[in-house]
């Protein structure tokens, strides 16, 4: 794969990071919190929700994070700890407290993140008491169970590492993910936490994150809906003994590379797993007059939601498609562009000058029984573009979410 080697890691696949997933009475019998430790204070970077109405967790991590130094994440599932007011920030507070008394280090050191039901207080008796229990079960082989326990709707773990050698040293980095639903992010309910033993300056690894967060975990949407939650946080402890990558380091983009691959990788497992998805959808934008331009088509497409339900319908209907790229707010004449439908290798030309092709029907429609579908768009007024992942939208996606608080 490139410059790096892709294997079935985790967290803790890096040197210096243990993990554990238990349930600690917050569900029924699904583990239900997760701690992340490095063995010394690492490099911090995150990203956060855009939403007004952010967690109380998020408004702490946005504090802690400033320190750009992090030492532990602890998650928990079921609650999201949302529009809980200030006592849901003591809360958050208490959690990253007692993780941080536990564990022998700094509160400041600690992010604290929560998933599940917003609106209701956090339990936190059983917190508090799970907290320690974490604490005791982690283990250098604990990232598959911390995968677990920060799942909500989710069908599948979410994990992914890669091995890559710069100075001569083996760098890996390792990461995992939840979310299911309420996914557009503008940062959806969606977590995820990259680790590396990479020896990397904190503020080139904030800004190769910001850049990485807007071509991946960005460009993805299953229903629309920003979470109050979503957040992704990257801890690199620097026990690898590379150099320090910076801008300067000759072997920047090597790691900058293998980084996106882990972050672009989680996000698209994220739409695969999308409620009820039956389809998982890539749309690729191309000659736009400015990556925004390529965006907000990509974007436009995927959250169709007539789109959506022409594709699990298997219905070949490119009148939906030319008419959310009209909508996109991009810049582009609409009699120029070209638009493919298919699957990769197998593409067929839908609309030319802004028009249809005519094609053949019948053929597409055996396309669209697949799995994986893709969209090529090509706005033919610049040299921009960009990719963006959906899925379609299915009966089962209402049966979920009429139900998910009971």
């Amino acid at each position: 794969m490139g410059n790096f080697e892709v294997f079935d890691g985790d967290i803790t696949s890096p040197k210096g990071y243990k993990a554990s997933g238990l349930n600690i009475g917050l569900k029924k019998d699904k583990k239900d919190m997760a701690l992340i430790v490095s063995d010394v204070l690492a490099k911090g970077a995150g990203v956060f929700t855009t939403n007004k109405a952010c967690a109380a967790p998020i408004l702490l991590c946005k504090k802690n994070i400033t320190g750009a130094k992090i030492q532990a994440i602890i998650i928990n599932s079921s609650n999201a700890n949302a529009c809980t007011g200030q006592k849901g920030y003591e809360d958050a507070l208490a959690m990253a407290e007692t993780t941080a008394g536990e564990l022998g280090i700094s509160s400041e050191n600690v992010l604290v993140a929560s998933t599940g039901v917003i609106g209701v207080p956090l339990p936190m008796e059983t917190i508090l008491n799970g907290i320690k229990k974490v604490v005791d079960s982690l283990s250098y082989e604990g990232g598959q169970a911390a995968a677990e326990a920060i799942l909500t709707t989710d069908t599948c773990v979410k994990n992914i590492a890669v091995s890559v050698e710069i100075d001569g040293k083996q760098i890996t980095i390792g990461g995992i993910a939840k979310g299911s639903g309420m996914i557009e992010p503008n940062m959806a309910t969606m977590l995820a936490f990259v680790t590396t033993d990479a020896n990397i300056e904190g503020a080139f690894l904030q800004k190769l994150l910001n850049n990485v967060v807007d071509k991946t975990y960005n460009m993805i949407t299953v229903d629309g809906d920003t979470s109050t939650n979503d957040m992704v946080g990257v801890m690199a402890n620097g026990m690898a003994e590379n150099m320090i990558i910076n801008e300067a380091h000759p072997e920047a983009e090597k790691f900058a590379k293998a980084f996106y691959y882990v972050n672009e990788y989680l996000a698209k497992l994220i739409v695969r797993d999308g409620e009820g998805a039956t389809k998982f959808i890539e749309v690729e934008v191309m000659n736009a007059k400015s990556f925004a331009d390529a965006k907000k088509v990509a974007k436009s497409i995927l959250n169709s939601n007539l789109v959506k339900t022409a594709f699990f319908g298997e219905d070949a209907n490119w009148g939906r498609i030319i008419c959310s790229i009209g909508y996109s707010g991009a810049d582009f004449d609409i009699d120029r562009i070209e638009v493919f439908l298919g699957k990769e290798g197998d593409m067929v030309k839908i609309i030319k000058d802004g028009r249809g092709t005519g094609f053949d029907e019948k053929y597409i429609d055996q396309i669209l029984k697949e799995r994986d579908l893709k969209i090529i768009v090509d706005l033919k007024n610049g040299n921009e573009g960009a990719k963006g992942w959906g899925c379609d939208l299915s009966y089962d996606y209402v049966k979920i979410n009429v139900s998910y608080r009971s």
